[in-house]
């Protein structure tokens, strides 16, 4: 009888828990949908300060903007944290024609790959080598490369249903494609766009020269989707055809920029840190709206969410709006470096980077025994259609935060409309639904509720 007396205590406790925790969770979620501020915060950092290119005036604009209206939140500590970032400048106009034997022009549009060097004054204009990716260039030689432009068309994969599957899948060619065909005297280079969808914008995104001498390296740029097929049909009627490009960025000095940091200190451990963040930089062709305007506010909503909640942290919950992924993760490695020489205590950090479309659910990169219990977290938000909880990546700022006694996690939208405005001119405002960003900011708030009260399964001790 003692021992039947025992179970059902603890399976009333157990009851008790999961009805605070679903009352709780209902009222973060009531107050995004009704009393939100994620939306309102990213129309103003959108439509009113724009693109954020690391090192820009508008860059520094997002960060004075985002530290003011976390002060305004009322949280216990806000500041800046200084990092040396680089600075690219697009330098406009961009333009780009396939030129036909007999000289019949067309226009087609390009954007310069960000890092790359300009284009001489007059622009190139030279044969064209079509390959389906870097192990192509391999297999045709100098011979058939050198003095030419190099036209990478391998596209996404439309049959992978997680298209961020498809992204890492053809994606090497826009970050190293220049690099490999310099070596084998190209002399200018051409990505399709990383889009499954076929439109006009083209699709800008980080590139590398590794360790290429800067009088060697050569001009790369991405074409539209449309423009591609255009110039690979050209191609294939008349290998002779040539392809015709200007642009004019150059890379400057680095200067100092800012991650924006704010927390609510723990009442119980607040040397146990939990963290919850974007990236505030952005590419400068939209305004940065799904990458990554979304989850800084999204992120930013959850401290506020938290506090309007009248919920009190155990531990000290900490927002951080990372400058500087698209082009260097500068941002994500100084808070790393700094929280690892001041001996922060970081148990887990959960990160926005995959725009502002409808949560589905979460990855998590994280012991088995931590898994585990998470896991058991799943039903309390499946009420709000987030069934998606598995093993995997996070987000590349927090990821240089990892070791083996902490939880990392990424937020998991729909990815389905991403990649149509991942880096393009039609990143902005007006594709950003209210509600689904509202929802996302409350599914964050709402894991880091639960991390909060329950913390992380310790790591095994190992006996010697």
């Amino acid at each position: 009888m003692k021992k039947l007396s025992i179970l059902f205590l603890l399976l009333s406790t157990l009851g008790f828990s999961q009805s605070a925790d679903e009352k709780q969770m209902k009222s973060i979620y009531d107050m995004a949908l009704t009393d939100g501020m994620a939306y309102d915060w990213l129309n103003h950092i959108s439509n009113q300060i724009g693109g954020r290119l690391s090192g820009s005036v508008e860059a520094q604009m997002a960060v004075d903007y985002t530290k003011k209206e976390l002060e305004d939140l009322g949280v216990d500590r806000v500041w800046l944290q200084p990092v040396m970032v680089p600075k690219w400048v697009r330098g406009l106009p961009e333009s780009a024609k396939i030129v036909t034997e007999d000289g019949t022009a067309v226009t087609v549009p390009i954007c310069a790959l960000g890092g790359s060097v300009a284009t001489p004054a007059l622009g190139i204009n030279a044969n064209v080598v079509e390959v389906q990716g870097i192990d192509d260039l391999a297999r045709l030689g100098r011979e058939k490369i050198e003095g030419k432009i190099v036209f990478f068309n391998r596209p996404m994969d439309p049959t992978e249903i997680v298209t961020f599957t498809a992204y890492g899948g053809c994606v090497d060619q826009r970050y190293s494609g220049a690099a490999e065909a310099g070596k084998l005297g190209a002399i200018g280079v051409i990505v399709r766009s990383v889009n499954l969808r076929l439109d006009d914008y083209p699709h800008t995104g980080a590139m590398s020269y590794g360790d290429t001498p800067v009088k060697n390296r050569i001009p790369a740029a991405a074409i539209s989707t449309k423009g591609a097929d255009l110039l690979s049909t050209s191609l294939h009627l008349n290998p002779k055809t040539k392809f015709y490009f200007k642009q004019n960025c150059r890379q400057l000095e680095d200067v100092q920029s800012y991650n924006v940091v704010g927390e609510i200190k723990g009442s119980m451990y607040p040397n146990e840190i939990i963290l919850v963040g974007g990236h505030l930089d952005s590419w400068d062709l939209g305004d940065g709206s799904h990458d990554d305007g979304a989850g800084c506010v999204q992120s930013m909503d959850v401290l506020r969410l938290i506090k309007a909640s009248g919920y009190v942290p155990k531990r000290t919950i900490r927002v951080v709006l990372f400058m500087n992924e698209e082009n260097g993760l500068r941002g994500g490695s100084k808070y790393a470096e700094v929280a690892k020489n001041k001996k922060e205590n970081h148990i887990f950090a959960l990160e926005s980077d995959a725009g502002g479309f409808s949560p589905r659910g979460f990855s998590f990169d994280s012991s088995e025994a931590n898994f585990d219990r998470i896991q058991e977290w799943k039903k309390l938000f499946e009420p709000y259609l987030i069934h998606l909880f598995e093993k995997g990546g996070s987000g590349a700022d927090i990821g240089p935060l990892k070791n083996p006694n902490m939880v990392l996690a990424g937020l998991r939208p729909d990815s389905q409309r991403y990649f149509d405005h991942h880096h393009a001119a039609n990143d902005t405002f007006e594709h950003v639904n209210k509600r689904e960003l509202e929802l996302g900011a409350a599914t964050m708030a709402s894991l880091v509720y639960l991390f909060d009260k329950y913390g992380i399964v310790p790591p095994k001790k190992i006996k010697g």
